[in-house]
């Protein structure tokens, strides 16, 4: 797990959130007002640039009505997902 893209999980991670918040029809404000984080800090999260903290993750999954095991589930399945279509290794045997 050494060569783990930081960069591209972030930024599978914000399409991820990004998703779940359309979904339920939430700005960006409204998410961070929920989850107790400023909107500023939601963006940046759905543009890649920071990842969250386990905190803040588990007020985002609260504040969407969805686990944090979701989030982080299907981040993950994108990635491998990804890795698969750039014939990468998924870390599977």
């Amino acid at each position: 797990m050494g060569n783990m893209d930081s960069t591209n999980i972030s930024r599978i991670f914000g399409e991820v959130l990004r998703r779940y918040r359309s979904e339920r029809g939430i700005t960006q404000e409204e998410l961070a007002f929920q989850a107790g984080v400023d909107r500023t800090f939601v963006y940046r999260l759905e543009h890649g640039v920071r990842q969250p903290t386990i905190t803040t993750l588990i007020g985002m999954s609260r504040a969407l009505g969805v686990s944090a095991m979701d989030l982080l589930g299907d981040t993950e399945k994108e990635y491998l997902r990804q890795k698969d279509v750039e014939g990468g290794n998924t870390g599977k045997s």
